[in-house]
């Protein structure tokens, strides 16, 4: 990219990180304390009674919380941006400057990647004093984050791109990428299902994603984190060629 692009790049980064910064107590407290009460609830319940891979299930529980919360608060902070910008009628002042496809990608799905990452940790520290849990593999586990914070953030601006209104962003959102979160194992290992919904769960790429993460605190794992690794790129890379296609088209962007 040209400086200009570098500098259009950069200040809307800057644009989209001051945004749920300044909103913090809401784009990042309030998750971080949603997590905690699913790990009061299910610790409670099951913490003392279940054994998963080797490990309780509260330090089982643990890693599926925070990688659940990169995700979904990585998707919540691109979609929400274009969603709010294309409502309010202030996207144009987006599109009007030089802005390359890939510098508007990339500022969009590293903000959105930096929200969920801000949250995970915020996770990680405040379930500290139940668990004093370390990662085993970290680079495996960050690898995990860093990519599923890309991938959500990804289809994050393609929902809100392809939305038209808030209605219509979060059927996208409990429709799609709630039962994926949901049923990737955050909250059981699919060991546990029977014969055909283990089979479904690896259709699930948030499963993957899951399944890796809990790789770099444990060292064991559903699946190997190699083939884990391979899905997780594999489906990166397709959704940001989808993505930079749409925006080169400027597909419900530019009228």
């Amino acid at each position: 990219m040209s400086t200009s692009k570098w500098q259009g790049f950069g200040t809307l980064l800057h644009k989209e990180l001051v945004r749920f910064w300044r909103v913090a107590f809401q784009t990042i407290a309030a998750p971080v304390l949603t997590a905690l009460l699913y790990l009061l609830i299910f610790s409670h319940v099951l913490g003392e009674s279940r054994v998963v891979h080797g490990v309780a299930y509260t330090a089982f529980l643990i890693p599926g919380l925070i990688m659940m919360s990169v995700l979904q608060n990585a998707f919540a902070n691109s979609s929400s941006s274009l969603i709010q910008s294309k409502v309010t009628g202030s996207l144009v002042f987006v599109l009007l400057p030089p802005i390359s496809p890939v510098a508007f990608y990339g500022a969009f799905v590293l903000a959105a990647s930096l929200r969920g990452l801000a949250v995970g940790v915020g996770v990680w520290l405040v379930t500290l004093p139940f668990t004093l849990l370390w990662p085993v593999q970290p680079f495996w586990a960050l690898v995990f984050a860093l990519l599923g914070g890309a991938i959500l953030g990804t289809l994050g601006i393609v929902a809100g791109i392809w939305a038209e209104k808030f209605d219509q962003l979060a059927a996208f959102q409990n429709f799609l990428i709630l039962p994926l979160t949901m049923l990737s194992g955050v909250f059981y290992s699919i060991h546990s299902l029977p014969a055909f919904w283990q089979a479904i769960s690896h259709y699930n790429p948030f499963f993957y994603m899951i399944d890796g993460f809990r790789y770099g605190f444990f060292g064991v794992s559903d699946v190997a984190p190699g083939v884990s690794l391979l899905v997780v790129l594999a489906c990166f890379c397709g959704l940001a060629l989808l993505n930079l296609s749409l925006l080169k088209r400027g597909w419900k962007l530019r009228y």
